[in-house]
């Protein structure tokens, strides 16, 4: 019979982890830390730990930081999504876009599965790789060029979608070149000011 081995609660293993991601461990990285289930539950009720939500706890003296929805809801996608569309545009500041809903993209084999999407989050399925993905507000989020492209595929208000594009040309976010190939396939001509095409 084989004996599986149990690490012992390591503490600052635990804070190491939390401190990458806001201040919060997911069930999973707190149970490679040596902390099962039960001792979890245990913190929780000592006040060291809070449940921020299913399989997600935020250290309860952890300083507070910006953007801690967000972290939840990476921490939710197994850190496999990226942020993108409105909720992208805000992050990167691209337009005042105050966006009602989050805007996470999964990978494209998870549209396959059957999840339980938390309130307020519009899933979309894609592979966001390379040049495509990049951090903003401590989460991970389209780049600003593929945010500008999700953004015009889903046919975001068209105010938005100009600030952004301002915004990437005169922050110098993407190259001129890249700006027209990726936009080329949506707008008639080599211009933004180019209509969309039906």
């Amino acid at each position: 019979m084989q004996v599986v081995r149990v690490d012992p609660p390591n503490w600052g293993r635990l804070y190491e982890v939390a401190a990458g991601q806001g201040g919060y461990v997911t069930t999973q990285q707190a149970q490679e830390a040596g902390y099962s289930l039960p001792l979890l539950t245990h913190h929780v009720k000592q006040g060291r730990l809070q449940r921020a939500r299913r399989g997600i706890y935020r250290l309860t003296h952890y300083p507070a930081g910006e953007n801690e929805d967000l972290i939840i809801l990476w921490l939710w996608s197994e850190r496999a999504g990226a942020f993108s569309h409105e909720t992208a545009l805000s992050l990167h500041q691209l337009s005042d876009a105050m966006p009602a809903m989050y805007h996470l993209t999964l990978p494209a084999a998870w549209s396959r599965r059957r999840l339980r999407v938390p309130p307020r989050v519009r899933v979309y399925y894609a592979d966001v790789t390379g040049q495509d993905l990049t951090w903003a507000g401590g989460v991970p989020a389209t780049s600003p060029l593929r945010t500008l492209v999700d953004c015009v595929t889903a046919a975001v208000l068209p105010e938005f979608i100009h600030s952004a594009y301002r915004q990437i040309q005169q922050r110098g976010l993407a190259a001129p070149d890249e700006l027209r190939d990726r936009l080329s396939p949506f707008f008639e001509g080599a211009d933004f000011s180019g209509r969309l095409r039906a």
